[in-house]
């Protein structure tokens, strides 16, 4: 990727990977606000538990296929035979626990698109619409989690979510642009002011 080595980045992104780079440049941090992207992030930060970023960036694109592109719809129905084959889709992470529970998470993300009109509308009310802006000049000041996590994961466990403990949730935050988290060295700091 050209200018790789010219730009500032957050100190965790390994720019050996050009797949870690363009998720930072290009994704982390912006606001989102499409139900498809919000329930795909949720699903790979409840992936990610134990493991390294970079292994779920890298198997994206399987989670992507295996999962009906994140139509939430469809992966709500999901039968049993299809959770046995995806346990075995070297695609994904074959974690069953993690599989069973983006299944049972699409038949509560539909819960919150009936209740809020969409998830977006129901995730974005905890911020009041607007990004919390950070002002972290160095990354081991950044938390592991927040009382924001704290209080999503919360309610989201009380509506039956799975996988959204409040570190996940705090990285979930993070990745979907309600919370501005580059340091303030990395040039998307500003960008997404």
């Amino acid at each position: 990727m050209p200018g790789i080595a010219n730009k500032m980045r957050c100190p965790w992104v390994n720019t050996a990977f050009p797949v870690y780079v363009k998720y930072h440049d290009e994704e982390w941090g912006v606001p989102v606000h499409n139900d498809t992207l919000h329930f795909e992030l949720l699903t790979l930060e409840g992936a990610q538990a134990g493991l390294r970023w970079l292994t779920i960036l890298q198997k994206r694109t399987g989670y992507r296929q295996a999962f009906a592109h994140f139509a939430v719809e469809k992966v709500a129905n999901f039968k049993k035979g299809a959770l046995e084959k995806l346990c075995e889709d070297a695609r994904i992470v074959r974690n069953r626990l993690k599989i069973q529970a983006t299944v049972n998470n699409a038949k509560h993300f539909l819960k919150i698109q009936e209740e809020f009109g969409s998830f977006d509308h129901y995730i974005w009310r905890f911020v009041e619409g607007q990004p919390i802006i950070n002002h972290w000049k160095h990354i081991n000041a950044v938390p592991p989690s927040t009382k924001l996590s704290d209080q999503i994961s919360k309610d989201l466990k009380q509506r039956g979510f799975k996988f959204v403990g409040s570190t996940i949730i705090y990285a979930y935050l993070q990745a979907v642009g309600l919370v501005n988290d580059h340091t303030v060295d990395c040039f998307r700091h500003k960008e997404l002011l």
